[in-house]
């Protein structure tokens, strides 16, 4: 019994045309039309995708080919026939694109990763070229979003247009010189900043030296002001002599 037309569309297995020969009918699930990836047993011995499966159990928990009910904790992976189907000749999903090679199921991420008629995009930012990968080295000589450091270690980040004229030594000298000068900028604006510090400090210490003298005059004033003072109780106080009228 064929799955339904919407859940058959959700493919969980590999595409049939993928293979050098023609698979098995036992191999291809029946929920996905496809050949089986990652074969599992129902307890009623149909065999599915387990993707597709599990998919179908959402919405009933029916077997799709015999209706009988499936436990979801019943079901088994078919190491066996997994490991079968990963030894099964696969093209190139590149082919359309000049890729003759073949090569076993289990062996495809290897080969994709590998693939000289694998699509690539440049990675350079800003280019947005997609090309093969046998192009690649050509395009990445060339393309006008190609920029790396320099390859003596100055730290420069080159391009085309300034690869041809860039020089280490003159570009450390101007580095250098830069430094220089913005040292000696540095080192006379810390000059002009300890000269106003000197003079603040020596307007402040004539400051100190005035308020001192101030301070010794008004002590002065007041050690006049207290003779006086005794002075005049003194002579206020004094005894009549005999001859004068009190």
């Amino acid at each position: 019994m064929m799955a339904d037309p919407e859940v058959s569309t959700q493919s969980g297995g590999y595409d049939v045309d993928l293979f050098v020969d023609t698979p098995d009918y036992d191999l291809i699930c029946t929920i996905c039309q496809g050949v089986l990836r990652c074969p599992v047993r129902a307890a009623c011995h149909h065999i599915f995708c387990k993707k597709c499966i599990l998919q179908w159990l959402k919405r009933q928990e029916t077997c799709p080919c015999c209706r009988k009910p499936v436990n979801p904790s019943l079901i088994f992976v078919m190491h066996k026939l997994r490991k079968s189907i990963g030894c099964m000749k696969i093209k190139c999903k590149n082919e359309i694109r000049g890729c003759r090679e073949t090569f076993a199921l289990s062996e495809q991420y290897y080969h994709s990763v590998s693939c000289l008629y694998e699509l690539i995009s440049c990675p350079y930012q800003g280019c947005r070229a997609q090309l093969l990968r046998r192009a690649l080295d050509t395009h990445v000589r060339y393309c006008e979003h190609w920029c790396q450091p320099c390859h003596m270690g100055c730290g420069t980040i080159l391009s085309h247009r300034t690869q041809a004229q860039h020089n280490c030594y003159k570009k450390l000298r101007q580095e250098y010189e830069t430094r220089q000068r913005n040292h000696r900028a540095i080192a006379t604006a810390l000059q002009r900043k300890m000269r106003r510090m000197q003079s603040t400090m020596a307007h402040m210490k004539r400051q100190i030296e005035l308020i001192c003298e101030s301070l010794e005059v008004m002590d002065d004033l007041c050690e006049v002001e207290e003779e006086d003072h005794r002075e005049s109780s003194g002579s206020s106080g004094a005894p009549c002599s005999n001859n004068s009228n009190c």
